[in-house]
């Protein structure tokens, strides 16, 4: 597929030092999404903060908040959306109805999520061999589809701990598929040895191996973790490019994770992103989850704030000029 060239917003103050990674949501595109997005106000807290500058300010942005940041911000490929009767538009994949627990139609989801994952992989390799401290200081997310694909992408990655991911609005494609392998390995079938009992005995064996012969669950267990399993049964869903899928990623687990939704979100029911934030701890990953009243589908002051504060706080990126 065809990705535009991201707009890239250089850093505002040289030396370079973070990069942060931005989707847009379905129908939007980097330039739509990016700009609006960099200059929107932040009120600052009123409570102290160790930064005299920043107490010092009324209002920040995300630019002046990271001043020594590059943001790049690419635009997904134009496809037909089902949805919306087949019309092209630019999104990361296709999806069906988004009513809890949207797990309708999920295989329309496979085909953009293989090819968008490939994508964002090589933009992530590409950026992190640019910016200085490598995937340490890079921060990776979007919003509402955006956040939803960085998602993904993140769970099948297998390079280095990102810095940060960040999501507004958003939702994990297969987190209740993913919820259940992390079941079956947890609490595997237990077999009676009673014909008569309700029970298949040709029940999925999530430590068979590959030769048809049960394994030593003992020392598979050991070998790879549920949230492992997990993954390696999402990468054998999506099978992006060139992903080895008896890898779970380095980076499994060790990357914070910061969600935000608004409680009035219309288009992406709320119930989701909570579902992804279940999901997401039972994989192993830390989550900052906070909720917006009467916020619709969209951002604001306070969840950019929070955002921020939450950077600040797991990566001690403070305020300079």
């Amino acid at each position: 597929m065809d990705y535009p060239d991201p707009v890239v917003v250089p850093p505002r103050t040289l030396p370079h030092k973070q990069t942060f990674i931005l989707l847009h949501g379905r129908g939007s595109s980097g330039a739509k999404f990016g700009p609006p997005l960099l200059d929107s106000p932040i009120l600052t807290s009123p409570e102290p903060t160790s930064s005299a500058a920043v107490a010092a300010d009324t209002t920040l942005s995300l630019s002046s908040a990271f001043p020594h940041a590059r943001f790049v911000f690419p635009t997904a490929a134009r496809r037909r959306a089902t949805v919306y009767r087949r019309a092209y538009t630019h999104q990361w994949f296709d999806n069906w109805k988004l009513d809890p627990p949207a797990t309708d139609r999920e295989e329309l989801q496979l085909p953009g999520l293989c090819e968008t994952t490939a994508y964002l992989h090589g933009l992530l390799r590409a950026e992190i061999a640019a910016v200085p401290g490598g995937a340490a200081n890079v921060v990776f997310g979007g919003l509402s589809q955006g956040c939803a694909a960085s998602l993904t992408a993140l769970l099948l990655w297998d390079g280095e701990p990102l810095g940060a991911v960040v999501g507004m609005c958003g939702w994990l494609p297969f987190a209740a598929g993913l919820v259940q392998q992390v079941s079956l390995v947890t609490n595997p079938p237990l077999t009676t040895g009673d014909d008569s009992a309700d029970f298949d005995g040709d029940a999925f064996d999530p430590f068979e191996r590959e030769d048809g012969e049960g394994g030593d669950v003992e020392n598979e267990a050991a070998m790879m973790s549920a949230p492992a399993r997990a993954v390696k049964w999402l990468k054998e869903e999506i099978q992006p490019p060139l992903a080895d899928t008896n890898s779970a990623g380095s980076a499994l687990g060790r990357t914070p994770i910061f969600l935000g939704h608004g409680t009035e979100d219309d288009r992406v029911s709320i119930v989701l992103g909570r579902e992804a934030v279940d999901c997401l701890e039972r994989l192993g990953f830390e989550v900052y989850w906070r909720e917006y009243q009467s916020l619709g589908h969209w951002y604001s002051d306070h969840m950019l704030r929070d955002m921020v504060a939450f950077l600040r706080e797991k990566k001690g990126w403070d305020f300079e000029k």
